[in-house]
């Protein structure tokens, strides 16, 4: 059966600007996934949610609703069947987290959380302590303004916590992908679909 990788663009991306990405890093034999956030931003691109741009800014329960919106759109647009690599960047890494408090959950092998954070800690602790452990990915620069590198080490945690085996790759660089790390995330999705 076929997998997908669904990797989802961060704040202001498209599916399009992402692609590339996941191309490189997809598996073989795999699919990628393109999906596009629901929200068009006020410049360009789209939106997983609407963003004042104030650091460590809380999700007001506007911003849940358009989470919630978000969630249900992915969902709609994912292939039926097969198992699934979810990840994102930013926006995207914490809708694709979202994901794993769905009916989709059981088929996920696989999280890559670049630069992200978790939206609902005590929900997905308590699913990750229900699911089988699978693999995590946590990429994450030490000079991230934008999603501290503190929140990217809380959310491997977390995983750690619920016996996933966790990937760690950390950058010097700020708020984004860092594409040194090419390679490394291949052999990472790579070796999930080897099992």
């Amino acid at each position: 059966m076929v997998g997908h990788f669904v990797l989802l663009h961060g704040y202001s991306g498209t599916a399009d600007m992402i692609r590339p990405l996941a191309e490189k890093i997809c598996p073989k034999e795999w699919q990628v996934c393109d999906i596009s956030g629901p929200f068009p931003h006020p410049k360009s691109g789209n939106a997983w949610w609407s963003w004042n741009q104030n650091l460590n800014e809380t999700f007001s329960q506007d911003k849940l609703k358009e989470l919630k919106v978000s969630v249900a759109h992915v969902l709609n647009l994912l292939p039926k069947e097969g198992p699934l690599i979810i990840g994102g960047f930013s926006q995207g890494g914490a809708v694709a987290q979202e994901l794993l408090l769905t009916e989709v959950a059981h088929r996920i092998v696989g999280v890559l959380v670049m630069g992200s954070k978790m939206v609902h800690p005590l929900l997905l602790h308590e699913k990750l302590m229900e699911l089988s452990p699978k693999k995590m990915c946590s990429m994450h620069g030490e000079r991230d303004e934008i999603v501290l590198f503190e929140q990217g080490e809380e959310c491997a945690n977390l995983y750690e916590v619920g016996g996933w085996d966790v990937t760690r790759m950390h950058h010097h660089k700020g708020h984004v992908v860092d594409m040194n790390y090419i390679g490394q995330l291949k052999d990472w999705t790579s070796n999930i679909t080897q099992r």
